[in-house]
């Protein structure tokens, strides 16, 4: 009996996230960190990973159509909400219409298939997952002619019917965004792009934040074991995979607070105010993860990480390795990466 009351209470506790939120326009909010789900697609270890996160606290859980398991983490939420362990409106989630869904006439289907995947009303955050428009060939994914404007109505019109509270972008350049701006009845709110500290953006970061526009900073640990994914699944990928988890600079400032290199990493973009979803299956790194709200990084600290920044080379993730001659395409936006 006691043991089931303290079960209770520890649930209890830990539904109060120390993740600061930020505010969308419109009042909405984010919590600063969040559970990326990229990569994770065995359904038992997914499984595992996200109860131990939303017991330690997580309220913030990012995936994406091509992510391929949305309905593994809707049968762990419709657990926790159905059994009363966790409220919907206490958990912010973030999924993506895939470049083979980006086109005006699929957009509605998409998400509400991924509604249906996750076994959610609505979602809180829904996302262009790149502005290029792809479709399967010959058993061969190719690029095709894109019209941003029209897929953004139809975005407006997810926000419209409910079933989406806030609408945004990933993987977006200044410009593209900026045309996006001038038709958009309900304008984007958040930006989904990779930021570590050897790839910083301050640029974009900059325009974001003058537009009232939240950042989430995917890959904010350098993406580890991303190389290693996409040798699994037969993708031909050269990617350079710097080990920024190591980085000397990055280790020193970890012994100073007597925290993880992981730690530090996040800490950082978090006081730049960004948003940050690491991917993690293991229990221990889950916790140390969600554990950064306790210890600040100071000013020495702040400059030194600062000068990792590697600019445009420093990007890994530049879609080029996956999709060959994607590059070509007319909406690419990572020109200044190559």
């Amino acid at each position: 009996m006691f043991r089931d009351i303290l079960g209770v209470f520890l649930i209890y506790l830990t539904s109060f996230s120390f993740a600061t939120e930020y505010q969308y326009n419109g009042g909405h909010q984010i919590p600063s960190i969040g559970l990326g789900t990229f990569t994770a697609t065995d359904e038992t270890q997914l499984t595992d990973a996200l109860n131990k996160a939303l017991e330690i606290g997580y309220r913030h859980i990012d995936t994406a159509s091509a992510y391929n398991n949305e309905h593994i983490i809707g049968k762990v939420l419709k657990e926790w909400i159905s059994s009363g362990k966790l409220k919907r409106e206490d958990i912010f989630i973030t999924t993506k219409l895939s470049s083979v869904d980006m086109y005006s006439d699929k957009v509605e289907n998409a998400l509400k298939t991924s509604l249906q995947k996750l076994q959610l009303d609505y979602l809180d955050l829904y996302l262009i997952h790149n502005p290029i428009a792809m479709k399967y060939i010959n058993q061969k994914i190719v690029t095709q002619p894109t019209d941003l404007i029209s897929v953004w109505k139809k975005m407006e019109e997810q926000v419209d019917a409910g079933r989406a509270k806030t609408i945004g972008l990933s993987n977006f350049n200044i410009s593209q965004i900026e045309r996006i701006q001038k038709i958009a009845r309900i304008p984007p709110v958040n930006l989904q792009v990779e930021i570590h500290v050897y790839f910083q953006q301050p640029d974009l970061r900059e325009f974001a934040r003058k537009n009232n526009i939240t950042v989430v900073a995917y890959s904010p640990l350098g993406t580890p074991g991303v190389k290693k994914f996409f040798e699994s699944k037969n993708y031909n990928v050269n990617l350079s995979v710097p080990d920024i988890l190591n980085d000397n600079v990055v280790t020193q400032i970890a012994k100073k607070h007597n925290k993880s290199n992981a730690q530090v990493l996040l800490r950082y973009l978090v006081q730049l105010n960004t948003v940050v979803i690491p991917k993690s299956t293991n229990p221990k790194r889950l916790k140390e993860n969600f554990s950064i709200f306790d210890f600040t990084l100071d000013e020495d600290d702040m400059n030194a990480l600062k000068k990792l920044d590697r600019g445009p080379k420093g990007k890994i993730v530049k879609l080029v390795e996956i999709f060959p001659d994607v590059d070509k395409h007319p909406e690419y936006p990572f020109h200044d990466s190559l």
